[in-house]
């Protein structure tokens, strides 16, 4: 799927939704104290979806691939403070909402680490760099890859219908 702007993008979503999450923890869980911890966490966690929508901005893969690896650091930061406040004792009737939040951190970093293998292994420079010669070639080969698809779908058709009369 082709997503045309970054809030069409399920691990944006899922970004922004941690970050919403942490904004609700950090408001009702015991912080008093921890001023900084409290602001670390909130700007950790609000750093993987800016950075996430900074880098599908810019329009250059290699830009996407480097702000896409800042948002996978952002995540481990957010989980690594996440695993602070489930050691500590002040926290300890919040670690259910705590496993959440971590299991949430850690699934936006498999979305991103799965995302960036496929950028790493991609021809293409990024829309920048799109040139209309570019779209006719890609619309060229997925017409050419439809046929080749219809066409197996035919043969297999074809060979079912064949093996039933024997």
């Amino acid at each position: 799927m082709k997503y045309r702007v970054f809030e069409e993008l399920p691990v944006w979503q899922a970004s922004v939704e941690l970050a919403l999450r942490v904004f609700a923890f950090s408001e009702k869980a015991d912080f008093r104290g921890l001023g900084d911890l409290k602001n670390q966490l909130e700007r950790a966690s609000l750093s993987i979806s800016n950075n996430i929508a900074e880098g599908f901005e810019r329009g250059t893969t290699t830009e996407l691939i480097q702000f896409l690896y800042i948002s996978r650091g952002s995540a481990g930061e957010s989980r690594s403070m996440l695993r602070v406040c489930e050691r500590s004792d002040r926290f300890t009737n919040f670690r259910s909402e705590i496993s959440d939040l971590i299991g949430r951190s850690t699934n936006i970093s498999k979305q991103l680490h799965g995302w960036l293998e496929s950028l790493k292994n991609t021809d293409i420079k990024g829309v920048k760099f799109y040139t209309n010669k570019d779209r006719e070639r890609r619309e060229r080969d997925r017409e050419f890859e439809e046929f080749d698809r219809e066409m197996a779908r035919y043969k297999a058709e074809l060979e079912a219908r064949l093996r039933a009369k024997d």
